[in-house]
Parts: C-alpha cells; sequence; structure tokens
C-alpha cells in the first residue's frame, strides 16, 4: 500500500505533554465499524463480559535517556537497544561529532566509548560497567526516554508517569502506552467483573516513534525487539480460545507478540526471541478480538496495526471525530478501545 494513505494532519496542540490524573480518566473512543461512541477510560469494566482475557504487556521501561560530556561537548544519548551486556545501541546527539574510540562520561565514574557509529544519529556504546553495577549507574544518571514529539526535558513526575502500575521486566525505552492508563482500582474493578488477565513481555524499542518513509509499505524495513511468552501464560491463552472467550490486547506490543507466537489455528505457543512483524491491511489476525491503544501518529506503523485490525476507512473517521471533540494524542494522551473488523470491512 501506499504509505500516504496513512497520512493525516494534526494540530500541535493536541499532542498530550502529560498525562490526565488520575490516569483512569483519559478519555476513550470505542470504535465499532463505521460508529464511534464517547467514553471514558474508567468505564472499560463495563464494556467487558465476565470470562473475557485481557493480555498486558509488563515490560518496564528503563531511564534510558543520558546526557554527557566528551571533553567540552555536551552529548545527548538514549540508549534502544541492548547489544550483548554493557553494550547499547543508541541514538546520540550530535552524533556527527562522534568518533568510535571517544568516550563520553554520563557521571562519577559512568562513561561509554563509542564504538562504532552509523546513519541516522545512531552509535553503538561500551559501557565500562555492567549487570547490576551498569543498572544501578543507570537509575541514578538516567531520564525517562520521552518520545520526541514531547518537547520538554524530561522530569521527576515522568519516572512514575511514563510507566505502567504493573510494570516488573526491565528492559524497555519506550512504554507500552495502552497500559499507562490503569490504576490499582480500575485493575480491581476488572477483577470484580470476572475479567482475567495475562501478563506477556515485549521490550518496546525507540523504533516504535519512527514514521515509515518509504513510498510504499512493502519497502518498509521493520525494527525488532525481544519479546516472551511463557508456557503457563500460552497453556491460560489456549484455554480461553478453547472456551470461547474474548481476547483483548492492551497495546499494539501485546498485540504483535500474540500474532508472532501463534500458529494459524490461533494457538499460542511458548515463545522467546526477537519479532519484527509488520502488520498492515489485508493482515488476517488469528486470536485478538479487541485492541486497547493509543491514538498514533500518522504514517506510523502503529497507525497502520490498528487500521488493519478496525479497517482504514473507520480509523481515519475515528481519528477525525477525536480531533474534532479534542481528544489528547500520543504516548501521554486518550485511548481507543477497537472492534476487530471482519476482513472483507478492511
Amino acid at each position: 500500500m501506499k504509505t500516504n494513505a496513512f497520512d493525516f494532519d494534526l494540530p500541535r496542540e493536541m499532542i498530550a505533554e502529560r498525562p490526565r490524573r488520575p490516569r483512569d480518566a483519559a478519555r476513550l473512543l470505542e470504535v465499532l465499524g463505521d460508529r464511534v461512541i464517547d467514553r471514558r477510560f474508567g468505564e472499560l469494566p463495563g464494556r467487558l463480559e465476565p470470562g473475557d482475557v485481557m493480555v498486558f504487556n509488563d515490560t518496564k521501561v528503563i531511564l534510558a535517556r543520558l546526557t554527557g560530556r566528551r571533553g567540552e561537548a555536551k552529548i545527548e544519548v538514549t540508549l534502544h537497544k541492548e547489544r550483548s551486556d554493557g553494550v547499547w545501541d543508541a541514538f546520540a546527539r550530535p552524533a556527527k561529532r562522534l568518533r568510535p574510540g571517544d568516550r563520553i562520561e554520563f557521571a562519577d565514574g559512568f562513561t561509554g566509548e563509542v564504538v562504532e557509529r552509523r546513519d541516522g544519529g545512531e552509535v553503538r556504546l561500551a559501557f565500562a560497567k555492567t549487570g547490576r553495577a551498569f543498572n544501578e549507574a543507570l537509575a541514578q544518571a538516567g531520564a525517562a526516554p520521552l518520545p520526541p514529539y514531547i518537547r520538554r526535558p524530561p522530569d521527576a513526575r515522568d519516572r512514575e508517569d511514563y510507566q505502567t502500575v504493573y510494570a516488573s521486566a526491565p528492559g524497555a525505552v519506550a512504554a507500552p502506552t495502552a497500559g499507562l492508563h490503569f490504576t490499582k482500582a480500575l485493575l480491581d474493578a476488572l477483577d470484580a467483573r470476572g475479567i482475567r488477565r495475562v501478563f506477556v513481555t515485549l521490550h518496546v524499542g525507540a523504533g516504535t516513534f519512527r514514521p515509515v518513509s518509504a513510498a510504499d509499505t512493502s519497502d518498509h524495513v521493520m525494527h525488532s525487539e525481544w519479546g516472551r511468552i511463557g508456557a503457563p501464560e500460552a497453556e491460560a491463552l489456549n484455554e480461553a480460545r478453547a472456551r470461547g472467550a474474548r481476547l483483548l490486547a492492551v497495546g499494539t506490543t501485546s498485540l504483535r507478540l500474540l500474532e508472532a507466537a501463534s500458529d494459524a489455528e490461533g494457538r499460542v505457543w511458548p515463545f522467546e526471541g526477537e519479532i519484527d512483524l509488520f502488520i498492515t491491511p489485508g493482515y488476517r489476525f488469528k486470536r485478538v478480538d479487541l485492541l486497547l491503544t493509543n491514538f498514533h501518529l500518522p504514517r506510523s506503523t502503529l497507525f497502520m496495526l490498528a487500521a488493519a485490525f478496525a479497517g482504514l476507512e473507520p480509523m481515519k473517521a475515528a481519528y477525525a471525530h477525536a480531533i474534532a471533540e479534542g481528544y489528547r494524542f500520543y504516548s501521554y494522551g486518550d485511548a481507543t478501545l477497537l472492534h476487530r473488523a471482519e476482513r472483507g470491512d478492511r
């Protein structure tokens, strides 16, 4: 498909700089084919049925944004993929001033050496500290890796705001943003409603923010991310399938992982490894019935996935409605509850 089919205009003022408080006060736009319904996120339990299964991504965002110095020059770094213990691929500014062998000091005793410089402002860094010492240094020197469309520096509030309340597996450098709207009270309400929960892990990478630059989606090279579904979780999902329960994926990350780990019949298998699944309209989903996701960037792989799930024209209409009604967009913005379209409606 032509990439410009996924373009739309969004006024800058609609991009949320801070989340709503409390988290579940966010607005929720439910999309059922050509119909849209304005709701509040806190209404979610009432939109589900006892026995439905929700799949959450329990990845935990690390404090991946660092500011350091190479001599007198200030260098900003955002880690985005761990290659081995203490070795990370990162985006750097200004990367053009860096050369292999350069040492960047982020804090006293916390340094990284440039191993390689690549196109697109990317470098590979080898840190002097590894393992637990690296994690402790990063927790002290790092900041929340807010996406580039939030035009302010991260602060202490973001350490909590840019993290789900159920995060437990460190490794992401971007939040699974659909999960940011949940509070402990809302999770309790879902439990009381008889909604079951399954946790999987996909470490979201910074590539999630990059728009597709190719003119045609078939020419786009999808970024890869590490994910895991354990045997007990796969068994629970297959048990739900056997009894005909609906499956709601909390976020595009959960959905992509489920699709990567499922066979043609919709059975989920234990999985651990890299995934680079690129979902566009025409894709046949194997199992997921509902998708909870935020509003996404134009020409992004995330908006393409949403269009594949609910239909391109319904999603364009839903986004136009959201803009007209003053919804807040992107990571700290409001959410959508999408019902899967029939294949012929996409």
